[in-house]
């Protein structure tokens, strides 16, 4: 069954009406009103996910005590030395030579 809609007059930012109208000028969405519905789901699972993320550590600090600054900087060095890089390495640039004839016209 489709959930039933509900119509809404609502105010918004004109850089995100226009960016709702670009992408349903490019394809990336039936309507306006799809793009909107959308934004507004993909934000009701966010703070859906953000809060089962606050139980969890609520549960674990309950269990085992406060998590100390000292913990989630030790974590993050952790993270930062354990994590796979995933971009290619940074390419370095040199100084673009002239060819050898360019030189000798120059002289």
């Amino acid at each position: 069954m489709i959930p039933r809609k509900e119509r809404l007059t609502v105010t918004i930012d004109r850089t995100l009406l226009d960016a709702g109208n670009d992408a349903v000028a490019s394809g990336r969405s039936d309507s306006l009103s799809a793009w909107v519905n959308r934004a507004l789901a993909d934000r009701v699972a966010k703070e859906r996910h953000l809060a089962a993320m606050r139980d969890a550590v609520a549960h674990y600090e309950a269990e085992f005590g406060v998590i100390s600054e000292r913990e989630l900087t030790n974590q993050a060095r952790v993270d930062r030395d354990e994590a796979i890089v995933v971009r290619p390495p940074a390419v370095t640039r040199t100084a673009k030579r002239r060819p050898a004839a360019a030189k000798s016209r120059r002289a």
